[in-house]
């Protein structure tokens, strides 16, 4: 495979073959060189075969391989001539992070930062298949795939303040529970306020460092102050969703003689009535992810309430913002100099929208949508905001997280004969989980380091730095 440097953090991959358009990944010398070791570079070539694809296949500097997509893959298909791929959005759909900030310092908290932690693992549910404590009928749940986040503050779970600094108020239209599989219900019924598995969290943090001390003030991030990241999407709702539509989207394929280098790219053009189906079924399982966020941050703040016998005023929580990882969206963005409505595919990927954009909360618009980069449980994680050249080059586009460097077998490997919680202890960082081998699977050498990945997009300009959270307690599924 041929890869051209266009500069020290930019490389692209030219038109081969079925290529419509070229391959450009986010990256430095000796990221790339890691990349390289998995097939992920492969995937960013299949997906430049897509029909409609526009400029590029785009790979952010936390690529790592995924079903037909790599994670942190980003692509723009026309509205028009272009197909929808759900390999493209992810099985978890929606998933996101969210970051609240507090009144509260590292003094405030550290003394009983182990009962906080423990207060957080009995709120918030965690691993996989868990349930939560939320009881409702099928005709609540028709309302969240309808309502997304405003269902939760309606019902005394958040505030109004939180739907205005959610990425499009917590809701996306076109949700149609005819179009969720009766297998889907079933496995998004009682999942509601619960985190999952994997690499979902919520974590404890302190700002640590501040870049842009203009931009931290706006976000409302103060040296030493506790913030909370709550990282979590739309549990088996969400994976069914996709589960179900890649194996419609593949008799399509079939059926139209639409010929692809991987059939995990399943995929249907957005006219069909498979691409209808899969977005209206898609869409309730967005608002799904939003309202799940939504409740886990309402059982966040209680958590602090009961730990430190503090009032809302006291503790001064607010919703900085909330982004969407593993989405598409019909946005407008400039192609070729003209202005055309595309769908953008984000795998692993988040907006990063500049000061000025309509789509971001006024309240921001001087200075540019807030985007998150959490890393590892050891090392930290980063505040971003958007700048105009990813509206230039990436479709608005910014990495989602450090990306994994092992595989969860290796990294199982790696920790053997190691006590993970404990080594992070000495750090200062208390850990509960499910059990030690989601921690050993998460452990901070199976990820890139944050920092490096931050240093790549803010080089190359399409994310600018802003501030370092350092965590002190963490919950894991």
């Amino acid at each position: 495979m041929r890869i051209e440097k266009v500069h020290d953090n930019l490389w692209e991959i030219p038109r081969t073959g079925g290529m419509l358009v070229p391959g450009r990944v986010y990256a430095d010398e000796k990221m790339l060189g890691r990349i390289k070791e998995d097939k992920a570079l492969e995937q960013v070539v299949n997906v430049a075969h897509l029909p409609g694809i526009q400029k590029y296949s785009i790979a952010m500097p936390d690529i790592h391989w995924g079903y037909g997509f790599p994670i942190g893959g980003v692509a723009g298909m026309d509205a028009e001539e272009g197909v929808i791929s759900p390999g493209g959005v992810g099985y978890d759909i929606n998933c996101g992070v969210r970051l609240m900030t507090t009144k509260l310092s590292e003094k405030d908290v550290r003394l009983r930062l182990k009962e906080l932690v423990t207060e957080l693992y009995k709120r918030v549910p965690s691993g996989a298949g868990m349930s939560g404590d939320f009881k409702l009928s099928k005709d609540d749940y028709r309302e969240i795939f309808s309502k997304g986040s405003r269902w939760a503050v309606e019902r005394g779970y958040g505030r109004e303040d939180d739907l205005v600094k959610t990425e499009d108020n917590g809701h996306f239209p076109g949700a149609d529970p005819k179009a969720v599989s009766r297998r889907a219900f079933k496995r998004g019924m009682e999942q509601i306020g619960t985190l999952g598995s994997g690499n979902h969290f919520v974590e404890v943090d302190i700002v640590d460092k501040l870049f842009d001390p203009g931009v931290a003030e706006v976000f409302g991030l103060k040296p030493g102050s506790v913030c909370v990241l709550i990282h979590s999407g739309s549990r088996g709702f969400g994976h069914q969703i996709c589960t179900d539509y890649i194996d419609t989207m593949i008799s399509y394929m079939r059926r139209e003689g639409l010929n692809l280098p991987d059939k995990q790219l399943a995929c249907a053009h957005i006219h069909s009535s498979e691409a209808k189906g899969y977005l209206a079924a898609f869409s309730a399982a967005v608002n799904y992810a939003w309202t799940n966020r939504q409740i886990i941050m309402h059982s966040v703040r209680e958590a602090f309430y009961e730990t430190f016998g503090i009032t809302e005023r006291e503790l001064g929580s607010s919703l900085v913002y909330d982004v969407s990882h593993n989405i598409a969206k019909f946005e407008e963005h400039r192609v070729n100099g003209d202005v055309k409505r595309i769908c953008v595919h984000r795998k692993g990927a988040t907006r990063a929208f500049p000061k000025g954009h309509k789509h971001i909360p006024e309240v921001y618009r001087t200075v540019g949508q807030p985007v998150f980069i959490p890393g590892d449980m050891g090392r930290g994680s980063y505040v971003l905001v958007g700048t105009e050249a990813s509206m230039e080059e990436t479709f608005g586009t910014c990495c989602h997280g450090a990306g994994r460097m092992l595989s969860r077998r290796k990294a199982l490997k790696e920790a053997r004969g190691r006590n993970i919680i404990e080594e992070l202890g000495e750090k200062g960082v208390i850990i509960m989980a499910k059990g030690k081998r989601t921690v050993a699977e998460e452990m901070p050498e199976a990820y890139k380091d944050a920092e490096d990945v931050c240093d790549v997009v803010h080089n190359a300009g399409i994310a600018r730095k802003v501030a370092k959270l350092r965590p002190i307690g963490v919950i894991k599924g």
